[in-house]
Parts: structure tokens; sequence; C-alpha cells
């Protein structure tokens, strides 16, 4: 081989170890980015379940007040405490859950919270067997705290699962999923609790033996509760998650979340958002029972479209507050939607089981009413804080439209409300903690979800107000919470220290 042949020979071995090497480097820097994006797809896929478990339990609870109030003859007042005693929870250990986080993860603190979820269902069973009143509270006490700690984990998690800028739009999407939950809660006690009861519409009909026909019923579906989240918190025991790590921490520019406006006025809108959403959940069953003459079975299932109205609007809300720039794309999941609407409509108020009793009048209505949700929303073009003073203030009007009319018109407006309830916490959450950092985060994520005690509040105020004047005027309550969420939305978000 001659000199020059050689020279030609190694240069060109040379080359092509560098080209392979380089080659490898690259594939091998793809291959951790795909792993790392396949990890962040799986945890936030993971996520979901937590939103639907805790979405189940809270509604589950808040429906709960009606035959909690059949079993032991309570005035409304009394019988809204079981949304007190959940809600409480929040400021008792929403700060607490948030240090938690940072000290053990996200995922053990799931997992705990799991856990205490399951021993509060549990103990439904003696409390309903007996039956005890205070048990109930003490049962939903420790239930209520489980959730506190899944809550305080998954919200600032999937906020920090991909950019910034699409936050509001994956809350959304998980608060739709979390809102499937909070749709059937109401329907599996009409059919678990109230079916067959007999329970007459007219309270003053109601005897000792309606409540402890309803008690005997109450344990099994606390039970099967208990089963799904002990089996899910083993799951995630055995599953890697990734650990989210805060990268913009700045040493010596440590500054309180109490000093930033924008975060304590948001804290106070969750206040107002959860005291109304509760309140008139809370008070629909007994209220249709007063003023329309529905029986609690099927009042019940009315409450259900209460709730499948925020699984529809989140629905829309993640569409609009999505990335999807294809048009067509973006309506087709939309018309998917009012699918939704008109089949869970017709289903949770169905007579029976199967599909011939399926009400589809009462769909039908629940799906225009859905295309009129998403028309307005239009309004908001899809920014958070436009989109929220709209639905304020059209849920506002709709509660004081409760107030001063009766009948059909009283009813499907009570049950509208929902629909405009639907974006209201994730777009609150997503402007409260806005431009804040991974630690910031954290403890404003526990400062914000401590003022859901408005849930704890609200309901026994509207429940005094039902007991001492009627049903309707204690609408004007949630319509007071929804107009300081259209102040926030509209001026309060964007207050900021100099």
């Amino acid at each position: 081989m001659t000199n020059l042949s050689l020279l030609s020979f190694v240069k060109n071995t040379n080359l092509r170890y560098y080209c392979s090497a380089l080659i490898n480097t690259q594939l091998k820097k793809i291959i951790v980015w795909n792993r790392e994006a396949v990890t962040m797809v799986s945890a936030w896929v993971f996520s979901v379940p937590f939103f639907f478990i805790f979405g189940f339990a809270t509604t589950f609870i808040i429906t709960m007040t009606a035959p909690v109030k059949a079993i032991f003859g309570l005035p409304e007042w009394a019988a809204q405490l079981l949304s007190s005693a959940f809600f409480v929870t929040y400021p008792i250990l929403s700060i607490p859950s948030g240090k938690l986080v940072a000290k053990i993860g996200y995922k053990w603190t799931v997992i705990l919270g799991l856990l205490l979820m399951g021993i509060g269902s549990l103990i439904f069973w003696p409390a309903a067997k007996i039956p005890s009143f205070p048990m109930f509270l003490v049962a939903t006490f420790i239930l209520a705290a489980g959730v506190v700690f899944l809550q305080v984990a998954a919200n600032p998690y999937v906020t920090a699962l991909g950019p910034e800028s699409s936050a509001s739009s994956r809350l959304n999407l998980t608060q739709a999923l979390n809102s499937v939950a909070t749709m059937i809660a109401p329907w599996i006690i009409s059919v678990a609790i109230f079916r067959g009861l007999g329970i007459p519409a007219d309270e003053s009909l109601m005897t000792p033996e309606h409540g402890l026909a309803a008690a005997e019923r109450v344990p099994v579906p606390f039970i099967t509760m208990a089963i799904v989240v002990i089996a899910v918190a083993v799951i995630l025991f055995s599953i890697k998650l990734p650990v989210l790590v805060n990268n913009n921490k700045k040493e010596g520019t440590k500054k309180s979340v109490w000093n930033y406006p924008h975060v304590i006025l948001g804290a106070i809108a969750i206040f107002a958002y959860v005291g109304a959403e509760v309140g008139n959940a809370g008070l629909i069953v007994n209220y249709l029972r007063n003023s329309a003459g529905i029986d609690p079975e099927k009042a019940s299932t009315y409450a259900a479209i209460y709730w499948g109205g925020a699984m529809v609007g989140r629905f829309f809300g993640a569409i609009m507050f999505s990335e999807i720039k294809n048009k067509a794309k973006k309506y087709a999941l939309v018309v998917s939607v009012l699918i939704l609407a008109l089949v869970s409509g017709a289903f949770v108020t169905a007579d029976g089981y199967t599909f011939e009793t399926w009400n589809f009048s009462a769909g039908q209505i629940f799906m225009i009413i859905a295309l009129v949700n998403f028309l307005i929303m239009q309004i908001g073009r899809g920014k958070a804080a436009r989109t929220l003073a709209v639905f304020a203030i059209m849920a506002a009007a709709l509660a004081l439209i409760t107030t001063f009319t009766t009948g059909e018109i009283a009813l499907w407006t009570v049950i509208s409300i929902g629909l405009f309830n639907s974006i209201m916490f994730p777009n609150i959450f997503s402007l409260g903690v806005k431009d804040l950092d991974g630690e910031e985060m954290a403890s404003a994520s526990g400062i914000i979800n401590s003022f859901v005690v408005g849930g704890a509040v609200i309901p026994p105020l509207m429940g005094a107000i039902a007991d001492a004047t009627s049903y309707t005027w204690a609408f004007v309550v949630p319509a007071v919470c929804y107009l300081y969420i259209f102040f926030y939305a509209v001026k309060g978000h964007a207050i900021r220290t100099e």
C-alpha cells in the first residue's frame, strides 16, 4: 500500500469512527429524550385517575347531604354540615400538605392520601349501621383529608408536566375527567340509595322507616370506594414517576407568596367558587323536592346533570384552551362533546336500566344548553381571564333567575349553572399561580387549596336561609360569589406588587 493510499485509508477510517461516534451520541440523546417524554406523558396519564377519584369522593359526599337529611330528620343547615366536615379539612391540611409534597414528593403524598381515603370510606360502614351522624362527620373528615393530599399534589403536578402556555388546557382536561366522576356520583346515590325506597317528595310524609331504609344502603358504595383507592395506592407504589425539580430557585430572592396580591385574591375567588358550586349542588335535591315536587330519586338524577354540565364545559375548555390548530379537528371534538351531553343527560335521568327508559327529552335540553354554553365560551377567545369573566357573570345571572322564578325555568337555570362553573377552578388556579417559580407554586397551591373552605361555609349559610325563608332565596348567596369571581377575572388577577 502506498503512503498516499495509506493516508487516505487512515483519514477515511477516522472519519467513519467520528461519524459513528457522533451518530451514537445523537441516538443516545434521542433515546434519553424519548424516554423522558414517554415518562412525562405516562405520568400525566396516570395522574388522571387521581382527579377521577377525588372528584367522585367530593361529589358523593356533597350529594349525601340529601340522604343524611332523610336518615336523621335534620334541618337543611345541619345536613349541610356534612359538606362542612369535608371542606374544613382544606384550611387545616392544605398548607401542611404543600410542605409535605416538598419534603417527601408528589408520589408519596398521593399514596398517603389514597390510604386516608380508604380508611375514611370504611368508617361509613359502622356509621350507617348504628346510625350515628357524628360518626358520619368523622368519616367524612378523614376521607376528605385524603382528598386534600391528592388535590394539593395533583394540581401543580399536572401544571408542571408541560409548558406554562398550555397549563390551563391540561388542568381543564383533567378537571373534565374529574367531572365524569362527579356526574356519576349523584346517579349512584339515586340508584344505590334512593331507588325503590319510595321516599316521598313531600317531606311532611317522611317516616323514620324511610330514613333507616336509606341508612342500610349507605355502606356498599363506600366499601367499594375503599377497595378501589387502596388498590390504586398499591399500584402507584410500584410505578416510577418523574421527579419535578425546581430549576428556578434564586438564592437570596425568596419571597413569601403572601406578598403576591393575585395569589391571595385568587384564593378568595376559589373560596367563592367552591362555596357557590357546593352550595348549589347540596341544595338541588331538596330544592327540587320543595319547589317542583320531584321525589329524591329523580331529583338526584338532575343533580347528576348539574355536575355533568361541569364535565361538558370543561371538555369544551380543554379543547378551546388547547394548542390544536386544525379547526376541523377542534370542532369535530366539540360535536363529540355535544353528543356526550345528549347521551349522558338521557342516561342519568332514565327511569330504569334499559335503553328504552332513557330520557332523551332531558338529554336534548341538556345538549342545547351545552351548545349555548360553547357559543358563549367563544366570547372568551381562548383567554383564561376573559372566559372566566364571561362565565362568572352568566352564573350570577342564572342564580338570580333561579331565585325569582319557579317550575321548569328554575329547574333548568339551576342545573345550567354547572356548565358555567366548569372552567372556573382551573382558570382561577392557573391565574393564581401565574409567574411563580416551582417552590413558590407549591406554597401558593397550598394557600389556594386551603380557601376551598368556602365549601364548608357557604352551604350551611344557604341551608339556614332555606330554613328561614325558602330554598329559592338561598341562591342569592352564590350569585354574590360569582360576582366576586367576575371582579377577579376582570381586574384582581392582574394586580401585582412593584
